[in-house]
């Protein structure tokens, strides 16, 4: 039976690791909140004092993680994958961080003689929760052919993205276009509701109307329209704002960098900093950007 590590057991990680266990994987995770950790052990999981013990135990691990610093350090800093890495180990990061970290450590991870793939995913909370994740890879082909078994139990989509650093680049531009389709999708929601629509009903028009997104038929950020998405919860879990603000701003740093204009993304950036400083908006899912205009004056 396989053994696969698993660093970062947030609202995706954990999730995801629980979906390895349901397929007789063994995990073995680390997380710096306990809870997190003890919520893998309930079905089945082991847990790691640390990302060293976590190399030591296995040569297959997946981290998942909010910025590349904290990827960076679990895998170069104090009791860090670096103490104990065996060589032929193989790194899946999830996470959502800007390319040039990420090439990096394709680097440092081939200096290990070990693979490193940068293989984000697409389908927020619910899709980790469902195993219907979509994973953006790039890196080694080889190593891609030897991970893919993995994304097989935690999804239902894994593309090979090319070299080190382009899982992220697809990423980056798919979470900039599902941001900013948001913001349309609230605003527009907002509009309709004030006058005078019903909203389950231009929900339904939308969804089988030149309108239709994710943000619509999947996600609807609006109270009462569907279930079980964080609209329906007081907006809590799923997509946290300050993550959003942080993804957008890795798009807005490479366009930048590269001289693409990304006037939208650049416009949902600035929407979605403002939220993350808003004490009543930072801790919730990126859909409670109805909420706010709906309120404002």
């Amino acid at each position: 039976m396989a053994r696969v590590g698993f660093i970062g057991l947030g609202n995706m990680g954990g999730h995801m690791a629980r979906n390895l266990l349901k397929n007789g994987i063994k995990v073995i995770a680390y997380d710096t909140d306990a809870k997190r950790v003890d919520y893998v052990k309930s079905h089945g999981g082991q847990a790691a004092g640390s990302p060293a013990e976590i190399a030591a135990a296995t040569k297959e691990f997946v981290t998942m993680l909010p910025t590349g610093a904290h990827v960076v350090s679990v895998l170069t800093g104090p009791k860090g994958v670096h103490e104990t890495i065996q060589p032929g180990s193989l790194c899946i990061d999830s996470s959502t961080i800007d390319q040039s970290t990420s090439v990096m450590l394709a680097d440092w991870a081939t200096k290990k003689q070990s693979f490193f793939l940068d293989a984000p995913v697409s389908g927020g909370v619910v899709g980790a929760e469902k195993a219907t994740l979509t994973f953006m890879v790039g890196g080694d082909a080889k190593a891609f052919e030897r991970a893919k078994k993995y994304f097989d139990f935690m999804g239902k989509n894994a593309v090979h993205c090319g070299k080190p650093g382009n899982g992220l680049a697809a990423k980056i531009c798919n979470n900039m276009l599902l941001i900013t389709t948001m913001i349309s999708m609230a605003e527009t929601m907002n509009l309709g509701i004030k006058m005078g629509l019903d909203a389950k009903q231009l929900a339904s028009i939308i969804n089988t109307s030149t309108g239709r997104c994710w943000s619509s038929d999947t996600y609807n950020p609006v109270p009462g329209v569907m279930e079980d998405v964080p609209s329906a919860k007081g907006y809590a879990g799923g997509f946290n704002i300050q993550l959003v603000a942080k993804d957008l701003g890795l798009a807005q740093n490479a366009s930048t960098d590269l001289g693409a204009p990304t006037p939208l993304g650049s416009l949902a950036h600035q929407f979605y900093r403002l939220l993350a400083n808003h004490p009543e908006y930072k801790e919730k899912d990126f859909a409670a950007i109805y909420k706010y205009f709906k309120e404002s004056v």
